[in-house]
């Protein structure tokens, strides 16, 4: 019987491609960049590979945030900083929040029925600021965000310094709910626990990673959690 979620921020509970657009496009104005779009669909592309390298221990949290501008840069022939870019655009994506539909009427759902802990691989000052915009920390028992706590899903180390934050925790009480293959399912799996693929888009499963539930609506989490049997 679980008792414990482990649920993933981004693209899970708060829309991060919605605000990722805005705030990437206000970054490159306020350094004089138009923002085409060519430029900003060659930036998400680079950004996803910067932060599966990530995940693979390849690169460092530090790196990811400068990096990928450098190349982005690189590649169109401009020559701002990448670090001033990255501090502005950082800052603007920590303003304001958009929820993934359902995600909260989900919480709303969930909250005292489950123990239920925030685990981010996010930047750590962009999350919070997000978290406090979108109000969601009186959900939480916990907040586990990387850069704070020490390794980054999917890795083993990370899971276990959640699992020590936890009072009593118990493996096979805990599931994971998040939308990446690569991180949440992965590192669950790693880490000997319940997983629980959030894939509202129905993507394809390429990775050969097998969650034990897949829900593609928040809907379908409640349920499952009214009549938990693996599928």
């Amino acid at each position: 019987m679980i008792d414990t979620l482990l649920i993933d921020l981004d693209n899970t509970i708060l829309d991060f491609n919605k605000a990722e657009g805005p705030a990437l496009a206000g970054a490159l104005r306020t350094m004089g960049i138009e923002p085409t779009e060519d430029l900003l669909s060659r930036y998400s592309v680079i950004n996803l590979a910067h932060w599966k390298r990530l995940e693979k221990g390849q690169i460092t949290m530090a790196e990811v945030k400068v990096s990928r501008f450098r190349q982005l840069f690189d590649e169109f022939g401009i020559t701002i900083s990448p670090a001033e870019t990255a501090k502005v655009y950082e800052g603007l994506l920590a303003i304001g929040h958009y929820f993934v539909e359902g995600a909260e009427d989900m919480l709303e759902e969930l909250y005292g029925k489950y123990r239920l802990y925030l685990a981010s691989n996010g930047i750590a000052k962009v999350q919070h600021s997000r978290i406090d915009s979108a109000g969601i920390e009186k959900y939480f028992d916990g907040m586990f965000i990387s850069e704070e706590i020490g390794g980054r899903k999917p890795e083993p180390e990370y899971f276990q310094r959640c699992f020590e934050r936890i009072p009593d925790f118990c493996k096979t009480h805990t599931a994971i709910l998040g939308d990446s293959l690569s991180a949440d399912m992965q590192g669950g799996k790693n880490a000997g626990i319940t997983t629980i693929w959030y894939n509202p888009h129905l993507k394809r499963n390429d990775l050969g990673v097998c969650p034990d539930y897949t829900a593609t609506s928040y809907e379908q989490v409640c349920l499952l959690y009214k009549s938990p049997s693996p599928r």
